[in-house]
């Protein structure tokens, strides 16, 4: 039977949870932004719109270190990082578009190589999502196959409710262990839901888009789309799908650390090699790999898409470029 949860009980929680030492990661007000950060009481939660960047940082961080290492007298001591100290995480009031990206990043984190810092962080993550009462015109996850009060990756959700608090709706079993130890803060029932967002673009032929992609590797389009594009990468890092990285090594002769950051293919070195060979140089190349990637590249690989309709890269986007409008007019082809 669905739950229900009032407002000053939800933010109990978090003041509860974070208390148990559970860290707590939700939508903050940070000067003139609201970002997923962590929180401190439930008082900073701010659920009142989409934050700027996307939820993937709660497992996917911006860079985070791998490995240390400091020379002395005996040699040279490398120090590793144990992901098993990363702590429990409950990622609480995260939108459909942000929660529906951590099982499509799962896929290729635990493919060929298992990434256990990305996967003991998701494994130690208990997602609490929110349905969506409002969209702006650059919101478009009805687009791509999903919806304002789509459960994907959710374990526990949350919709918000005419008489205020919202129904918590129990999807996996972490949602369910969460609920039953804090049964208390929650009473039985449904209330009525307030109306969901309506994303204004239809849902779109994902098929056929991909079947377009699959024969027009060479097209006019790119070479259209890229001399606005500025490559700076604003699209990627505020994507809750894209996970291009990079390893690097900073420090000296005496000590440092190997870090893994946050790269993006619409960099120019991206794709550099060691010998000064590009093979993406230009960048109708480079935009050209994002939307195949996206829509083409990983649907074949692991039969899920890389765009969940947030609509943050087309609101960042210092020269108006607008993915939606660029799969409108594939699907429309």
């Amino acid at each position: 039977m669905p739950k229900t949860i009032t407002e000053q009980n939800l933010r109990l929680l978090i003041d509860t949870l974070v208390k148990e030492g559970t860290r707590v990661v939700g939508p903050r007000a940070a000067g003139t932004m609201t970002l997923y950060e962590p929180l401190a009481t439930g008082e900073e939660l701010h659920l009142g719109e989409l934050p700027r960047r996307s939820a993937k940082e709660a497992f996917f961080p911006l860079c985070e270190t791998i490995l240390t290492y400091e020379k002395d007298k005996e040699g040279v001591k490398v120090s590793d990082i144990d992901p098993a100290r990363f702590p429990e995480t409950v990622l609480i009031g995260a939108r459909p578009c942000d929660v529906a990206a951590a099982p499509v990043l799962d896929a290729v984190f635990s493919w060929d190589f298992k990434d256990e810092f990305f996967l003991e962080r998701r494994r130690k993550t208990t997602i609490i999502g929110l349905a969506c009462t409002k969209a702006d015109d650059a919101c478009f996850c009805t687009a791509v196959g999903l919806s304002p009060s789509d459960t994907k990756g959710s374990d526990l959700f949350l919709t918000p409710l005419k008489d205020g608090g919202y129904r918590c709706d129990v999807v996996t079993e972490k949602g369910e262990a969460l609920l039953s130890a804090h049964a208390g803060l929650f009473a039985d029932g449904t209330g009525e839901p307030l109306p969901l967002a309506e994303p204004t673009l239809g849902k779109l032929d994902l098929e056929k888009i991909r079947n377009w992609l699959d024969s027009h590797f060479e097209d006019p389009l790119w070479e259209e789309i890229a001399q606005r594009c500025a490559g700076c990468g604003a699209c990627a890092f505020l994507c809750p799908a894209c996970h291009c990285f990079d390893i690097v090594d900073e420090g000296g002769e005496q000590k440092g650390a190997r870090r893994k950051s946050w790269d993006a293919c619409g960099f120019g070195k991206f794709t550099g090699h060691a010998s000064g060979h590009n093979p993406r140089d230009v960048q109708p190349q480079r935009y050209r790999n994002r939307i195949m990637h996206k829509f083409k590249y990983y649907h074949d690989k692991f039969g899920q898409r890389l765009c969940t309709g947030c609509g943050r890269c087309i609101r960042a986007c210092p020269v108006g470029i607008d993915i939606a409008a660029v799969l409108e007019e594939i699907n429309n082809k």
